[in-house]
């Protein structure tokens, strides 16, 4: 009788610890953890954080952030961090957020567009994955890189396409710098080379000119007529005369810092510079801001006229008027200057 006791109690006692043990587990591992209303929050590890950095960041997502740091222990997460960008979503337990956290790592779209120097994308690219800019203008700029894919430093903002692109957020400036290689190389299929080799440019060359198509004109129905002024006057060796130009060699004078040219005038064509197409002949040494691709795709897809000349449209805002001869152009100038007048815009 005294034993079948003892065998009850220890029973009893048994139950009663594989019932805390079941709490405990239930509690640690199994139920909902979160303390947040939407559906789910993002947590961002760096690949320098260490465990206490990415518990900071968990402890306003928790109700109950010493269970997660047992389990943590447990699962061996504390010394095994995976850096990256994660999803933890309402109602996931701690076994659920540690399970993602260390695999689950969420790619996100980067984008860029009209980021007109290296400087600006760096900051731009920043904003979206871990690498900071320094370290980005360092990769982008290094000057082993450039000369073993021919690049230079008026050339290499060439090399990124505006588009938006899918990246793990703890890429790598390195990284991010070697995709954008690649995409590049992509985008300069053989057919497109061979259309840009048919007249007389190199890669570089067409970027070059699609950044001052580009900013001639945002309207793509244009940009390949005025990529045909374009080539129509390289051909016959006259100057470019391109107005985006002279802005671009005047922002790098200190006289024109923090300004804005909003009228082209003779002063400006006096600038001495290799970005001066109206005493220079020929394609500038770059590209004068980053193209869109609808404009790298107008000059190699240009329209074949005979127009030499063409001035902004006073009565079509973004549109601009073409003409064949000096003459007509002159007369589509002034009425274009007439109303820059009638506006008070002077310089």
């Amino acid at each position: 009788m005294y034993i079948k006791k003892i065998l009850w109690a220890i029973a009893i006692i048994g139950l009663v610890a594989a019932g805390i043990f079941a709490y405990y587990v239930y509690g640690a591992m199994l139920a909902p953890n979160t303390n947040f209303n939407n559906d789910e929050a993002y947590v961002y590890i760096k690949s320098t954080d260490s465990y206490e950095d990415v518990r900071a960041q968990l402890e306003p997502l928790l109700k109950d952030i010493d269970k997660f740091d047992i389990l943590a222990k447990q699962k061996k997460y504390t010394g095994n961090i995976k850096s990256g960008k994660y999803a933890i979503k309402k109602g996931m337990s701690n076994n659920d957020i540690i399970n993602s956290i260390r695999s689950r790592n969420i790619p996100v779209n980067v984008s860029f567009n009209n980021q007109n120097s290296l400087e600006k994308l760096a900051g731009r690219v920043a904003s979206q994955i871990e690498a900071d800019s320094l370290s980005l203008l360092k990769a982008m700029t290094d000057a082993s890189f450039l000369k073993q894919n021919n690049f230079k430093t008026e050339t290499a903002l060439g090399m990124y396409l505006p588009n938006s692109y899918e990246f793990y957020w703890d890429t790598s400036a390195e990284t991010f710098r070697d995709r954008m290689l690649k995409e590049y190389k992509r985008f300069w299929t053989d057919a497109r080379i061979a259309k840009a080799n048919a007249f007389g440019l190199a890669q570089d060359q067409v970027i070059a000119l699609a950044s001052i198509v580009y900013e001639e004109s945002k309207e793509r129905s244009e940009q390949p007529r005025i990529a045909g002024v374009y080539i129509n006057r390289l051909r016959i060796g006259m100057p470019l005369q391109a107005d985006p130009t002279l802005k671009f060699a005047a922002y790098k004078l200190p006289k024109y810092k923090n300004t804005v040219i909003k009228r082209v005038l003779n002063v400006h064509k006096d600038i001495v510079s290799p970005y001066n197409t109206y005493k220079n002949r020929g394609l500038p040494p770059g590209l004068i801001a980053m193209p869109d691709i609808s404009a790298i795709k107008a000059v190699l897809n240009y329209e074949k006229h005979n127009y030499l000349y063409f001035a902004a449209d006073a009565n079509r805002f973004g549109y601009h008027k073409f003409a064949k001869t000096l003459a007509q152009h002159n007369v589509n100038a002034r009425a274009y200057h007439r109303y820059l007048s009638q506006q008070g815009i002077t310089k």
